[in-house]
């Protein structure tokens, strides 16, 4: 009988899925064996909703945003409820998922998503199916990799938005908070607050205080730059306060993060008199092709993915440790918020040029 192999892609998409599945697809192809992907994250191992991957379905894969499977970050699964917070998925859905991998004939399942999605998958594994898992997320605070895929692409996304907001900043002598995602980190905030070049990067590892941020903007109008960049990460908070929220949570869903750009640009508005704008990126993050970087990142993800299944190496996820992907378990991975290190070089080298983190 042919080998066949399944593939899901759970949580919030981003650039990237396709181009992992592609490398899956074409890698298990190579090997003769035969890959499945399941509909709609877990959803569909629950209920047998599936597309058989063939080599011509993955044309085209590479550039392409989004994912050909679709993806689910709510509804029957829900691993992890808030920040630190994990409950355990029933028993009687965990049975079904293995019911449904048997029936099939699989040898393993690839788990695409970030630490949500894998500590489903760990449990799914510790019920006894064979699985590896790759490491999906903008954020990019999934422990033991250096990198996720989809982070550069955002970054990318936040840099060019910036690039944008500079010339309009200047024009009118203007304050612009741009807000971008990341969560409980502020690797997006910080790295495209460099790259484009913010002079205000507000993250979640780095409380804030308004005066430091207003004596900021009069330093520089002090020095003649009368317009000011604020780029800050939808989980950053006053020092002394507490992240802000777009509405009520969802039952068995984490809470969803959004509005503190809106009001620091008010308060700052309000103490220094400056006009004020501003910006949320929201899912224009999410959306549209990966990066260079990012193709050439899932690729070797989903090729490594497919070599621990040969390897029979189960419970275990890709990990990029540069220059080498390598494999780390997945126990290692979940569960540890991998955030910016406050004393770290990233945001030295932001200070050395002057940037303010409003502390």
């Amino acid at each position: 009988m042919t080998t066949r192999i399944g593939i899901l892609t759970g949580g919030g998409d981003c650039p990237g899925l396709n181009a992992v599945i592609r490398a899956v697809g074409k890698s298990a192809t190579k090997r003769g064996w035969e890959t499945i992907g399941f509909l709609e994250s877990f959803e569909g191992l629950l209920d047998e909703r599936y597309r058989i991957l063939n080599y011509k379905d993955m044309d085209g894969l590479l550039l392409r945003g989004g994912t050909i499977l679709g993806t689910a970050n709510k509804g029957r699964f829900a691993a992890k409820t808030s920040l630190g917070q994990v409950q355990e998925v029933p028993g009687e859905l965990l049975q079904a998922c293995m019911d449904t991998f048997q029936k099939l004939g699989l040898r393993a399942l690839v788990v695409v998503g970030g630490d949500g999605t894998l500590t489903i998958a760990q449990q799914l594994f510790a019920f006894g199916v064979p699985l590896v898992g790759v490491p999906k997320t903008i954020d990019n605070d999934l422990e033991a990799t250096v990198f996720t895929f989809g982070f550069d692409s955002a970054v990318a996304c936040a840099t060019d938005a910036l690039d944008r907001l500079h010339t309009t900043a200047e024009s009118h002598n203007r304050v612009i908070v741009l807000e971008v995602m990341g969560r409980y980190a502020g690797w997006i905030a910080v790295y495209a607050g460099i790259a484009g070049g913010g002079d205000v990067i507000l993250i979640p590892e780095i409380p804030f205080g308004y005066e430091s941020i207003c004596a900021k903007i009069r330093e520089r109008e002090a020095q003649g730059k009368k317009f000011t960049l604020v780029v800050v990460a939808e989980g950053a908070r006053e020092r002394g306060g507490d992240v802000v929220t777009a509405g009520p949570g969802e039952k068995n869903r984490e809470v969803r993060l959004g509005g503190i750009g809106a009001r620091v640009a008010a308060e700052l508005e309000r103490r220094t008199g400056k006009e004020t704008r501003v910006c949320v990126l929201g899912h224009l993050q999410r959306g549209g092709g990966p990066t260079t970087f990012d193709r050439v990142l899932c690729t070797q993800f989903g090729a490594k993915a497919v070599q621990l299944i040969a390897q029979e190496q189960y419970g275990y996820m890709v990990a990029f440790r540069p220059p080498d992907t390598v494999a780390v378990k997945i126990t290692d991975a979940i569960g540890r918020l991998r955030t910016v290190p406050v004393d770290g070089d990233i945001v030295q080298t932001a200070r050395a040029l002057g940037v303010s983190f409003g502390d």
